[in-house]
């Protein structure tokens, strides 16, 4: 079985080499195709200069990206010239728009068939605000053998809410739901028993880069909330600073403690010391931290119709709520306070689906019927 994966995004989370890594432990031949803007710089802890069976390439100008057709020609250009598609069982594109167009051409002109994963930049940038590319949309859509959305809100959004009505039942049966998963850390060390949680003191935790997107100012005003109803809050923000205007925001009341960056030995301790993790991003393509935090039995708070959303049925690990209402936050809350061990224990057994191994053979599965059907 071997594979083109089309994946700009390979650099910007470990997210993909992991699940790379896993589907050569499946005996599932990947090479991936990394389309980079000119100077691209990756994150830190995703440059895998180590890895084999990557094809990066710094095919087009960071000003292409404010044009689809100049951006995705010039690299629609750059993979034509370097692989035989004759080789490969099927594509697997890492997104609607920018990777689904590339793999949506090399099916035309070669026939090679294709897998496309719908991303959250996908729904809350190019379908939601490039109204006219969403017909492009709903044509990669059709034409893919099958979708892979990671959360079910995802798949209720796509279908009900951008693609016609003509079309749904057709795209409703060729898509899965497939979720992100974690580092094996996390499964390894993940806590054994329910946890409890001393009422006197409620200890919140935030994990992520500081930025408006993640919607700290909110959370604080929760926490007020909940102050004024006689808690005793205690509330700790993990991450690098994106914007530190959002920083200072916060950085100055004093049941507020920022922690930079850390690895995942420390990381663990400070989920440990922690009862609820909170992070209602106004936008949010899956979210690691969640089920890293649920591995120690923390319950979440998320945000509804976003990534994790529909992972899980509501009240089972935690809640999900209206990003923008700091008292629906606080309720919720306040319900896994009320009901915290059960919730806890709950996210202790609910991690085995976050784990790589069983989503590599979810996708060898879906491979092997493509290859099969073609």
């Amino acid at each position: 079985m071997k594979i083109l994966s089309i994946n700009s995004y390979y650099y910007s989370s470990s997210v993909h080499r992991q699940l790379k890594s896993s589907l050569t432990d499946q005996k599932i031949e990947v090479e991936t195709y990394v389309p980079l803007a000119r100077g691209y710089v990756p994150r830190a802890e995703c440059t895998y200069k180590e890895d084999t069976g990557i094809t990066a390439v710094e095919c087009y100008n960071s000003f292409d990206r404010f044009i689809f057709s100049i951006k995705h020609n010039k690299i629609e250009k750059d993979v034509i010239g370097r692989f035989d598609f004759g080789k490969y069982d099927c594509m697997h594109a890492h997104s609607l728009f920018s990777n689904g167009y590339i793999a949506y051409r090399i099916n035309k002109r070669y026939g090679v068939p294709y897998v496309v994963a719908v991303r959250g930049t996908d729904l809350n940038t190019f379908f939601k605000r490039m109204i006219h590319l969403r017909k492009l949309g709903v044509e990669i859509l059709k034409n893919a053998s099958k979708i892979i959305f990671i959360s079910s809100a995802y798949k209720h959004i796509c279908i009900k809410k951008y693609c016609p009505n003509s079309y749904r039942t057709i795209l409703e049966e060729k898509s899965l739901v497939i979720p992100n998963g974690i580092d094996d850390f996390w499964h390894r060390n993940r806590y054994l028993e329910a946890r409890s949680m001393d009422s006197t003191k409620i200890k919140l935790i935030f994990v992520g880069q500081i930025m408006k997107r993640k919607n700290l100012m909110t959370v604080k005003q929760a926490c007020d909330i909940l102050i004024e109803r006689g808690y005793n809050i205690a509330f700790k923000i993990v991450g690098s600073v994106v914007d530190k205007s959002e920083l200072n925001k916060v950085k100055k009341i004093k049941y507020i403690e920022h922690i930079d960056r850390v690895g995942k030995e420390p990381l663990l301790e400070i989920y440990r010391s922690s009862d609820v993790f909170v992070m209602p991003s106004i936008s949010e393509t899956f979210g690691l931290v969640y089920p890293e935090a649920m591995s120690q039995g923390l319950p979440v708070i998320y945000t509804k119709d976003q990534g994790f959303d529909g992972q899980f049925e509501e009240g089972k690990v935690g809640y999900h709520v209206n990003c923008f209402n700091p008292e629906e936050i606080a309720d919720r809350i306040v319900d896994i306070i009320n009901n915290y061990k059960s919730i806890s224990m709950n996210c202790i057994e609910s991690i085995s689906c976050f784990d790589w191994e069983k989503i590599s053979l979810d996708y060898m599965k879906v491979y092997e019927e493509i290859a099969r059907n073609h």
